[in-house]
């Protein structure tokens, strides 16, 4: 008995479970074939249908109208045989045959029993006929007010169809513009990491970071740091001669400009990095052959000037 309940209750699960496994079957079939209808073709299958159904009616018309007819020509050959049998009835109660007379009575009554039954006959497939006739002409308006109604929601859909792949195009939420939007972005994303990645190898190569690799030439910091103490030093000495050329000619200009003024020598401007008790002495001119002409002194800057001198008093 254990045994039995066990094996009931494991085959009530399996039956649960196909039951679930056939349940989502279904529901995952009718929505992939939910996705891949299309109104349009189900329309024209519609009615594609009742063309067949109408043919089928009016092929039926068509049969029942066949029927009667040869129903009606099995009614006239029986009209007129059973008119002959009257005929020879007569002709043999003329000649004085009463025998013959009867036989063709007979015969003429078997004949009319017929008519009859062909009759009923005709007037039931002429009834049949009626209402085939009435139901075909129902169902032909039935498949033109479904055409029409057809081509109406058919050109109504296509309409919406067209004017929803236009919104989604302007949208920009179509699979078509989607995938040129994305293209875009990566070549746009590229384009600025090329860009930054152009402007990083730059500033490294400014900064001596990285070196030339194909001259050959490489330099460490020490030999860039050196450089630079190098430059600035060349540029101080520079500094000082220009410094001196200025300060040499400043006390020419003051001869030849003073007539009878005296005034004190002017005070030497002081080197950079030497006290203030240390004046700066400018080197003496060159001596050539000859006396040389008194160069004429360029105008300085103003900030370039030294400290006019003050007189001294008492002297």
């Amino acid at each position: 008995m254990v045994a039995a309940k066990k094996l009931m209750k494991g085959t009530a699960a399996r039956m649960g479970v196909m039951k679930r496994v056939q349940l989502v079957f279904k529901a995952k079939a009718n929505k992939a074939l939910d996705k891949m209808e299309d109104p349009r073709e189900t329309l024209d299958y519609s009615y594609q249908r009742q063309l067949e159904l109408l043919t089928k009616v009016r092929r039926g018309v068509a049969d029942v109208a066949t029927s009667r007819k040869r129903v009606e020509l099995q009614m006239n050959q029986l009209q007129q045989q059973a008119n002959k049998l009257e005929d020879q009835a007569r002709k043999a109660l003329g000649m004085g045959r009463e025998d013959l007379a009867r036989s063709a009575l007979e015969r003429k009554a078997s004949a009319q029993s017929q008519l009859n039954d062909l009759q009923a006959q005709y007037a039931q497939l002429q009834a049949e006929e009626e209402k085939l006739t009435v139901a075909s002409q129902r169902l032909q308006a039935k498949v033109d007010a479904f055409r029409t109604r057809k081509e109406t929601i058919k050109a109504t859909y296509t309409a919406a169809e067209a004017q929803t792949r236009i919104n989604e195009a302007f949208t920009g939420i179509s699979e078509e513009m989607g995938d040129v939007g994305m293209a875009i972005q990566r070549a746009e994303d590229k384009t600025a990491q090329m860009q930054a990645r152009a402007g990083a190898i730059d500033e490294l190569m400014a900064s001596g970071a990285l070196d030339d690799a194909v001259g050959g030439d490489r330099r460490d910091d020490i030999q860039n740091e050196l450089d630079m103490m190098s430059a600035s030093s060349d540029v101080e000495r520079e500094l000082s001669r220009l410094k001196g050329e200025i300060t040499a000619g400043a006390p020419k200009q003051l001869e030849g400009g003073a007539n009878g003024n005296s005034q004190a020598a002017p005070q030497a401007p002081q080197s950079q990095g030497q006290g203030q008790g240390t004046q700066y002495a400018p080197p003496p001119p060159e001596q050539g052959q000859g006396t040389q002409p008194t160069q004429q002194a360029q105008p300085v800057p103003a900030s370039d000037l030294p400290a006019e001198p003050q007189d001294r008093e008492g002297s």
